[in-house]
């Protein structure tokens, strides 16, 4: 990554050189080549580990975020207006250890960088095309002049191959917002671009909290065939990998924060589908959405929030029980890795002698779903090249049988303020781990039949032992019918 101070250094460009660039650069106009001189450098970043929060160097103070497998993006300051410098271009992404996929981003990654401001700021952000075709910028959710909304065609012409255009407007209300593409949407969201954008208070706000520790990330997801790296566009609905921040179990990182500290988790949804994200261990309220803050009249405990397509719900509770509590998508299918969706279920068929004969005839044959699925998390299946096994991950007690969009947030007692490292795995009490009983099981208690002057009929219903079996009449049917 290219080091903060290396790219405040050109921050020493005058006021006169800024001043023409923007000249040139009216709302929809290229930044010409002389003007491009006076641009913040770009910042690239290369990692798909969790970066450090971004501590404001300059600028109105804030409480940063800690974006999930992702980071911040450096300013600089010119004449009071914070200038930013994204590059939209493309990357390669690893999802997780042993695959990568090749996707179009910002910055070398996909998501591109958060950006984080101030309410009341004023921000310039410098957009570079580096993508084999053209596109734009649309700030998801902020108000602004109607010629900075970044919709090609209609509010602006679109930003050719190899051009910088400028975006500039004030960040007028706190919240948290995204970015992503007005051009060529089907291919170049279903490619990775996009990013978070979070406006703070600029003051004490009476509906947004102070908080301890404050994360984010955008859901998006992805269809890319075994063996290949590049995601299928035109996909609509059956996608194999199912993302936060573009990374799938078991690359996504924890969330690690300490006991009894008031956190927040802002997630964007930019998939194609809506998102019932869960919670384990704690109760939530949802406190704001990609509208602003939410009034306090409206929140109520939950935990599960869903997300729609395009929408962002920002969540908070007190981390206020210790241990690894798992925190993902509830939709089973959302937890899985590269998916086949035409295999059959076979939960129940007997396969005796029958994964022996298909061995010898084809040696990488499996036999899969006889009891479940469970079995294909610790098989030593052999994979195509750059390709995921459908569950992994392994946890403390064994297989864990997870993939795509499920994480754990680890709660500690000893974990410092503002180190958002991974402690490694919950030291459980004495007596409080679930575990195997050898003892005796005793009967349970039944109720009696209803009634002494019950019918025979009745009484083998009120037996354990006896076999219960529903009769059902169908209506007769109609004359022609």
């Amino acid at each position: 990554m290219v080091s903060r101070r290396d790219f405040i250094r050109g921050s020493g460009a005058t006021a006169a050189a800024v001043t023409a660039a923007i000249t040139a650069a009216v709302s929809g106009a290229a930044v010409s080549r002389v003007a491009m001189a006076a641009l913040p450098e770009p910042v690239s970043q290369a990692s798909a580990a969790t970066q450090a929060p971004l501590l404001p160097p300059d600028g109105r103070p804030y409480d940063p975020v800690v974006t999930l497998n992702g980071w911040t993006l450096p300013w600089r300051m010119v004449d009071g207006v914070k200038e930013f410098h994204l590059v939209a271009e493309p990357v390669v992404r690893e999802l997780a250890p042993g695959m990568k996929a090749h996707l179009w981003g910002y910055n070398g990654q996909s998501p591109g960088p958060t950006i984080e401001v101030v309410e009341g700021d004023r921000v310039r952000v410098y957009v570079t095309n580096r993508l084999p075709e053209h596109t734009s910028v649309h700030w998801h959710g902020q108000r602004l002049p109607n010629g900075m909304d970044g919709v090609s065609g209609l509010t602006q012409p679109a930003i050719p191959v190899g051009k910088t255009f400028v975006y500039e407007f004030v960040a007028r209300r706190p919240g948290t917002f995204m970015y992503h593409p007005h051009a060529d949407e089907m291919t170049q969201m279903a490619m990775g671009m996009m990013g978070f954008w979070v406006t703070h208070p600029k003051a004490a706000h009476p509906l947004i909290a102070r908080v301890e520790r404050d994360f984010c990330f955008l859901l998006s997801a992805y269809d890319i065939e075994p063996g290949s790296a590049t995601p299928k566009i035109m996909t609509m609905t059956d996608f194999n990998l199912w993302t936060w921040n573009s990374r799938v179990f078991p690359g996504i990182d924890s969330l690690n924060v300490r006991l009894g500290d008031r956190v927040r988790i802002r997630v964007g949804n930019l998939t194609m589908t809506n998102h019932p994200i869960h919670l384990h261990g704690h109760e939530f309220s949802v406190t704001g959405t990609d509208g602003g803050p939410t009034p306090v009249g409206s929140r109520w405990p939950e935990v599960t929030t869903d997300i729609a397509v395009g929408q962002m719900r920002q969540v908070e509770f007190i981390a206020d029980e210790e241990g690894d509590w798992a925190f993902h998508c509830h939709k089973s299918h959302h937890t899985m890795n590269a998916m086949g969706h035409a295999v059959p279920t076979l939960i129940g068929v007997d396969h005796t002698g029958l994964a022996a004969r298909l061995a010898r005839a084809v040696p990488d044959h499996m036999v899969m779903g006889e009891r479940g699925m469970a079995d294909m998390a610790e098989m030593q299946m052999p994979l195509p090249d750059n390709t995921l096994p459908m569950m992994t991950g392994t946890g403390p007690f064994g297989s864990l049988e997870m993939g795509g969009m499920f994480s754990t947030l680890k709660v500690r007692r000893d974990q410092k303020p503002g180190d958002f490292r991974d402690p490694g795995w919950f030291s459980h009490p004495p007596g409080t781990v679930a575990r195997e009983w050898t003892g005796p099981v005793g009967t349970p208690a039944r109720a009696p039949s209803a009634s002494p002057a019950a019918s025979p009929a009745a009484s083998p219903a009120a037996s354990p032992a006896a076999a219960v079996e529903l009769q059902a009449r169908k209506p007769a049917g109609h004359a022609g019918h």
